[in-house]
């Protein structure tokens, strides 16, 4: 059963955890709404300039944090990690004790299927975290307490992604955080499934999604983008390939800190510094 959202506090620490500690994991019941291959684009952002990440841990431990009423999207994260890492070790890891039992017969070594919540009950840190569509469902008040909270069991080079996608993938973003801060917040779109580009922040991640208003930084770069956009329309007859390209270039030209370049933009992404639009207060 989905409950309403309740308020979660970072010092719940309950259920299973590394030091043996029991209880009922931190977090609720979401709706679970999930499709094959909606996770797509995240994924493969992580076996591209995030790859470093898993093959240089000495742990290749990754979980997959509330992957929801059908384990699909974790099988997949499995088997396109299996390509960078032979032996990585996934962990879907869900709040509702049937969904993971409707899991477990997709377990296979390398694959694995668990009650918890945010205190992520695992042997070891991970790696990666990929929560997505997960935040989204709780109050932006109780963020920061999350991030915290899954922030500390990341191992050294770790990364936690907090990320919010249209039911199909064609519309994604995300936030990512090392063990200490944030970094950035990526976008990741489908070449003609929007007008503007500033059509992608009913997908913005919670901790920016009630920021898009007038004298917020995150704003400040959707109406940047849509600008950009308009301006590079001449390219248009070239595809929403060459027009999206042309819209980073003149975005990274007009001083916003992206990370990325050519060979991401094509593809439909765009990342920059989580300092550029982070909330004001």
């Amino acid at each position: 059963m989905v409950q309403k959202a309740e308020r979660v506090a970072a010092p719940q620490i309950t259920g299973r955890n590394p030091n043996g500690r029991q209880g009922r994991p931190v977090g609720n019941v979401t709706r679970g709404t999930t499709n094959p291959n909606r996770m797509r684009r995240l994924d493969r952002w992580l076996t591209g300039p995030q790859a470093w990440r898993l093959r240089s841990a000495p742990n290749p431990l990754v979980v997959d944090l509330g992957y929801g009423a059908t384990p699909a999207t974790a099988v997949e994260l499995f088997e396109r990690l299996s390509a960078i890492r032979p032996d990585v070790q996934v962990c879907g890891i869900e709040i509702e004790p049937e969904r993971v039992r409707a899991a477990l017969p997709l377990q296979r070594p390398g694959l694995s299927f668990q009650v918890g919540g945010f205190e992520i009950p695992v042997p070891g840190r991970p790696v990666l975290v990929r929560a997505f569509n997960v935040l989204r469902q709780y109050e932006e008040a109780d963020v920061a307490g999350i991030w915290r909270l899954v922030q500390d069991r990341l191992s050294g080079d770790g990364l936690f992604i907090d990320g919010t996608c249209d039911e199909i993938g064609r519309r994604v973003t995300w936030v990512a955080l090392d063990a200490h801060r944030p970094l950035s917040l990526s976008f990741s779109v489908r070449f003609g499934s929007f007008a503007m580009p500033s059509e992608i922040a009913e997908r913005l991640p919670k901790a920016l999604i009630h920021r898009n208003v007038p004298g917020e930084p995150v704003h400040a770069l959707m109406q940047a983008m849509d600008r950009a956009w308009l301006e590079s329309a001449p390219l248009a007859s070239f595809g929403n390939r060459q027009r999206w390209q042309s819209m980073c270039r003149l975005l990274r030209d007009a001083g916003w800190p992206v990370q990325d370049g050519p060979a991401r933009w094509r593809l439909g992404e765009l990342t920059v510094d989580w300092e550029a639009v982070a909330p004001r207060s």
